[in-house]
């Protein structure tokens, strides 16, 4: 039903991932052209800071991954680089996430 397992701290990352990179899209390509094309500046402020509170989210939980789970340094800021490009947590998810 979910495809995450929310009993762990990676799974718990991920949902979040999932999350921020959804926000990100909404802002980008939702919010930012409603802003500039329709004069509607407070999508941005609302959407935005969905998006930053997820962000924030995402970077905690990211941390608590990582420390819990042993991935070193790579793994971590391959996470946090790809959560700066549009559909980069997705690309991360695929490439990165454990198989169980």
């Amino acid at each position: 039903m979910f495809r995450y397992n929310l009993k762990t701290q990676e799974g718990r990352f991920y949902a979040v991932a999932f999350i921020e990179g959804i926000s990100y899209l909404v802002l980008l390509f939702i919010a930012m052209p409603m802003k500039y094309l329709a004069g509607k500046p407070e999508m941005v402020k609302q959407v935005g800071m969905a998006h930053g509170l997820l962000f924030v989210l995402f970077v905690l939980t990211l941390v608590q991954a990582a420390t819990e789970n042993n991935w070193g340094w790579k793994k971590p800021l391959m996470a946090f680089v790809a959560s700066l490009l549009p559909f980069g947590t997705f690309w991360f998810e695929a490439k990165y996430k454990t198989k169980k």
